[in-house]
């Protein structure tokens, strides 16, 4: 069926052909990285029910920022100090924040955070918009 040096030809010319299509369609961008956003300033609810679980409710949506055992965001949490934290069980609870971040849209998971200042309750209790989470 082929000479003695055609089957080594045909492996060169297919090596040739995968490495050029290789380079033609460069390489896949992750899903991850394809969603994630510039940094930006978001400023809500900061909630930390239980030990390593946090979020962030904003006038937009809830964005994940750790889950117990699982993910967890690159970053330093706010500090919040006695009269800028609610606790709800024992030292957990929540607290009104703006954090510096990246996020991923689709999956509303918090990528890094970059700087993260708590702000008094107040600001957070008298934003209409804030409201519709439940935190008083």
């Amino acid at each position: 069926m082929f000479k003695p040096g055609d089957k080594s030809k045909l492996i060169f010319i297919g090596c040739v052909l995968l490495l050029a299509a290789a380079l033609v369609g460069g390489q896949p961008r992750s899903v991850v990285s394809a969603e994630v956003e510039k940094l930006e300033t978001r400023c809500g609810w900061f909630s930390n029910p239980t030990p390593s679980n946090a979020s962030l409710h904003d006038r937009e949506a809830e964005w994940i920022i750790g889950v117990q055992g699982g993910y967890q965001a690159e970053g330093d949490w706010p500090d919040f100090g006695p009269k800028q934290w609610i606790e709800t069980n024992v030292h957990y609870g929540y607290g009104c924040a703006c954090l510096r971040l990246r996020v991923a849209r689709k999956t509303h998971r918090v990528i890094e955070i970059e700087s993260a200042k708590a702000r008094p309750l107040s600001v957070c209790r008298n934003d209409r918009k804030l409201k519709r989470w439940g935190f008083k």
